[in-house]
């Protein structure tokens, strides 16, 4: 979830049609906390190499949703889960005409009726960023060499990476987690993602 994601769409150039017509549901439903283009457009690539079953967490109007749809490929299924039901059943309604995608209405477990995934975005839940959200069980959740993503970090400039002046334990997970090779990304001067691959045996 990015503060002023929605708005940043404005001045990204060029919008795949789906996710233009995301970002018009998310200003016309007043939630401005859709993912950046910068984060887009990373899932627009990463969905591009699926070729199975896609998960996120965090729907809100869709508009990252969107972005992974543009890319993926035929025959590939997306799941998305949103805790908001009327947010959820806005973005059900944007991808009516896909068969291909799911929104689910409720917590980000629910991902774990539908995996293993191929390739997992975690923006609404399962990152661990606070505590009464553990981190999601990517042994679980990931198909052997599936991909996570967690975006949403400020790019870090020690280590270990701080979070209000303390070892920020969330990005830490993520980067030493022992089932995955993980490296963060710098997308912007003002946003990173984690992104790790399921190691082989794991």
């Amino acid at each position: 979830m990015s503060i002023a994601g929605t708005a940043a769409h404005a001045t990204a150039g060029p919008l795949p049609p789906l996710v233009a017509r995301a970002v018009a549901a998310a200003r016309a439903h007043g939630f401005p906390h859709s993912c950046r283009p910068e984060q887009g457009r990373l899932l627009h690539a990463l969905a591009g190499g699926a070729r199975t079953v896609v998960g996120e967490s965090g729907t809100g109007l869709g508009v990252g949703l969107a972005w992974l749809a543009s890319g993926a490929g035929d025959g590939v299924r997306l799941v998305s889960v949103e805790r908001d039901p009327e947010r959820a059943r806005a973005a059900a309604a944007l991808f009516a005409g896909r068969p291909e995608v799911r929104v689910l209405t409720g917590d980000w477990r629910r991902l774990e009726e539908h995996g293993p995934f191929e390739l997992l975005v975690l923006d609404g839940g399962g990152q661990g960023k606070v505590p009464e959200d553990p981190p999601a069980d990517v042994e679980w959740l990931l198909a052997p060499g599936g991909t996570v993503v967690v975006d949403d970090f400020t790019p870090a400039t020690t280590w270990p990476p701080l979070h209000e002046g303390r070892p920020d334990r969330a990005r830490l997970h993520w980067l030493t987690h022992p089932a995955l090779n993980a490296v963060e990304l710098r997308l912007a001067p003002d946003l990173s993602a984690v992104v790790g691959t399921r190691r082989a045996g794991r």
